[in-house]
């Protein structure tokens, strides 16, 4: 049977200009499925694993900042989707989740497939819908429009992030063979107005009072990419001030910017850190790798805090903020840019953050060129040698922290850094680069561990070509960041309960995948690997390198001993 009004969901979708849907298999979703799959201008792909699947299409989605349709059949496939919609609730990216369902009558009644699906995501999305069942009806067509348009607005809107629409079929699921299938041509809508977030002159005023009255401003920009407004704003503030990020911030284009606080803001009981604080704090953006750092602001806190963020609830990281500034970044700065010139700047404040800076490069680069083999001078030298123009992925766990430790040069501002930190699991990298390599044109770089990466080999499962794909697996053999925390580390059940030593390697799963696989274990095999590994050949890659657990333990001990004795 054809469902005109389901029809016309993937109609008005593309008129809205979504573009993508990621589907998974399944015969309650049949409507869905063809309406999505036979529109000319949605381009579709197949995912038989729905946790994957809902992670490809975040990735999808976090490469075009445009929201991404996910479909899938009911019950507990329903249920799979659930890790990346947490993720991408918490990291503000838009997917519209259509979730096909048994009738109301069905529920509870021992029907296959059957589970309570209604706001089934709970606060994990901005809104949950749910139709009737009955596509029939005169006003179904109306409603139905009216729901989708409502739910792609909400997606898309500040702070973007998942919406859910719950729809119900009764059987018969599919067309008959000599049924009329088509979208309706009369459909139109008025699209929703931009908001423009404009700072009223009496703001303006008292921010710029407020503002000249501090000497020492520090703007930390937190997980997100930068618009080319934005960055010509932000190197104009670092050439007076300290504007600083981590490695997610994808601030590393600042000449003059601070990126390696992680490392010297680590011990926050000294006199060089006293002289870090700022009493004007300015952030943006979302979540930050560092842990010291979090610390470092809580303990210190500034007289004043300015979060700036345009609309919807304000997360207070550093449980300092004194004003949330209802403003884009793109926009604040501009006039921020133009305030600088007049600020009077305290020099044993700059002068610190700048000094912390330049002693831990030098403390990463020298300390790595002393110690043996490991996942540490692996990390550093894999992003010296990333592609040009590449899309980063960093896995969770012991990868984002290493990379964030190594560092980028300053002059690599053609690469961009991406990772799952909205909840920090490790279950979805492999999908979320895969979706992003799906839709991308740049070489997408995975840089993962061995617990994430054989947690996540569905995302391979499928039959799309991804030759853009350069997955670089440090391979441990164990979940190796329990064995740095104090807590586990100094528990008898370490090893098998927390760390889950494994014997795996991925040379297997690149030939099932029929994937390129390099390999090292050795400063001399990587160094030899590197540069045939991201030469393009037209087929994804694997690039493993093997370190050990105990080795990987000490040196990051080492390293910890060498900032206490740099920064004390």
């Amino acid at each position: 049977m054809v469902f005109q009004p389901i029809n016309d969901i993937a109609e008005i979708s593309a008129k809205r200009g979504i573009k993508h849907a990621v589907l998974s298999p399944g015969s309650r979703c049949a409507p869905l499925t063809l309406a999505f799959v036979r529109h000319p201008e949605i381009t579709t792909k197949i995912i038989p694993d729905e946790r994957s699947a809902a992670f490809i299409a975040l990735g999808m989605a976090l490469k075009l900042n445009t929201p991404v349709v996910l479909i899938c059949t009911s019950g507990t496939a329903v249920l799979n989707y659930g890790p990346a919609i947490a993720e991408a609730f918490f990291q503000h990216i838009p997917l519209l989740v259509l979730t096909a369902d048994r009738p109301a009558e069905l529920i509870g009644r021992q029907d296959g497939q059957t589970i309570y699906q209604e706001e089934i995501f709970g606060r994990h999305v901005k809104m949950s819908y749910g139709f009737d069942g009955d596509y029939t009806h005169p006003e179904a067509a109306s409603n139905i429009a009216q729901t989708l348009l409502e739910a792609i607005s909400l997606a898309s809107e500040f702070p973007a992030g998942p919406v859910h629409i719950n729809i119900p079929f009764r059987e018969p699921f599919y067309p008959d063979p000599d049924e009329h299938f088509s979208y309706s041509e009369n459909i139109t809508f008025t699209k929703p107005q931009d908001n423009d977030y404009i700072l009223t002159q009496d703001e303006l005023t008292n921010l710029e009072s407020q503002w000249r009255s501090f000497k020492k401003i520090l703007v930390l920009g937190g997980q997100g990419t930068i618009s080319d407004e934005l960055e010509k704003y932000l190197s104009t503030l670092a050439s007076k001030i300290i504007v600083a990020g981590d490695i997610i911030s994808n601030l590393h284009f600042l000449k003059e910017g601070i990126n390696r606080l992680d490392i010297f803001t680590a011990y926050p009981d000294n006199e060089f850190i006293h002289q870090l604080k700022p009493d004007l704090l300015i952030t943006f953006g979302d979540s930050t790798v560092s842990k010291n750092l979090k610390l470092f602001l809580r303990n210190y806190m500034p007289a004043a805090h300015w979060h700036i963020q345009p609309q919807g609830q304000a997360a207070d990281t550093y449980q300092s903020v004194t004003h949330v500034v209802r403003s884009t970044p793109e926009l604040f700065f501009k006039y921020a840019a133009g305030w600088v010139n007049k600020s009077v700047v305290d020099d044993v404040f700059k002068n610190a953050w700048i000094s912390g800076e330049s002693k831990a490069i030098s403390l990463v680069d020298k300390f790595l060129k002393e110690v043996s083999f490991g996942e540490f001078v692996s990390t550093q030298q894999v992003m010296k040698c990333l592609p040009a123009n590449a899309e980063v992925h960093l896995a969770n766990s012991m990868p984002v922290r290493l990379a964030n430790l190594a560092g980028l040069s300053k002059d690599r501002n053609d690469l961009v850094i991406y990772s799952n930190r909205g909840t920090s699991g490790i279950d979805g990298s492999n999908s979320t680069a895969t979706g992003m390599a799906m839709v991308s044109d740049r070489p997408v770089v995975l840089i993962t561990g061995d617990m994430s990466f054989f947690y996540d080999r569905n995302a391979f499962w499928h039959n799309h070509p991804v030759p853009n794909l350069y997955i670089v697996l440090l391979n441990n053999h164990a979940g190796g960041i329990f064995g740095l925390i104090d807590g586990p580390a100094s528990q008898p059940e370490l090893n098998e309960y927390f760390e889950t030593l494994q014997k795996l390697n991925a040379q297997n799963t690149a030939e099932e995948y029929e994937m390129d696989y390099f390999y090292a274990n050795s400063t001399e095999k990587l160094r030899e690997a590197l540069p045939r590994f991201f030469k393009a050949s037209g087929r994804w890659r694997i690039l493993e390198i093997e370190t050990d657990n105990e080795s990987n333990k000490s040196i990051f001990r080492q390293f910890k001993n060498r900032i206490a004795t740099t920064f004390t």
